[in-house]
C-alpha cells in the first residue's frame, strides 16, 4: 500500500470516528425541546456580532438563525449566552459537528478549492462532481434567498 493511500484511509477513519463520537453524544443527550426566543433576546444575540454571521462574517440581512455555539444536540443550553447569529446556509452547513470535525471539514474544503483553482485533474473532477451534486440538491429545495 502506498503512503498516500495509507494517509487517505487514516483520514477516512478519523472522519468516521468523529462522526460516531458525535452520534454517541447525541444519543446520550436525548431529545429536548428547543425554546422559542423572544424578539428582545434575538435582537441581543444579533447585536453580539454587530449584525454579522459568526460563521462566515458576512452581514446579516433579513432572516437569520440563532445558532447554538455548543450544539443543542450534544448538550448545548438554550440560553442566550450559547447563541450567536448565523445565516441560514452557514448554520445548516455547520450543522452539529464537533469542533475538531468542523475544522477538518474546513481544511478539506480549502484544499479542494485550491485544487479547483489550480485546475488540477483532481480539481476538475471535484468541480464537476460538486456542480452536479449542487444542481441536484438545489433542485430538491425551495430557494430561501441565501
Amino acid at each position: 500500500m502506498e503512503k498516500s493511500e495509507t494517509r487517505r484511509i487514516s483520514l477516512r477513519d478519523e472522519l468516521i470516528s468523529l462522526h460516531r463520537r458525535r452520534e454517541m453524544l447525541k444519543r446520550q443527550r436525548g431529545h429536548t425541546r428547543r425554546q422559542r426566543l423572544s424578539t428582545e433576546v434575538r435582537r441581543a444575540i444579533l447585536e453580539k456580532t454587530g449584525g454579522r454571521c459568526h460563521i462566515c462574517g458576512g452581514v446579516i440581512r433579513g432572516d437569520w438563525n440563532a445558532d447554538h455555539v455548543l450544539a443543542h444536540s450534544i448538550g448545548g443550553a438554550s440560553a442566550p449566552d450559547n447563541y450567536l447569529p448565523a445565516h441560514g446556509i452557514c448554520n445548516n452547513y455547520r450543522w452539529y459537528y464537533l469542533p475538531e470535525e468542523f475544522q477538518l471539514i474546513l481544511k478539506l474544503g480549502v484544499w479542494a478549492r485550491t485544487q479547483i483553482e489550480k485546475g488540477t485533474k483532481l480539481g476538475r473532477a471535484i468541480e464537476e462532481k460538486f456542480t452536479r451534486y449542487e444542481s441536484k440538491r438545489t433542485a430538491r429545495r425551495k430557494h430561501r434567498g441565501w
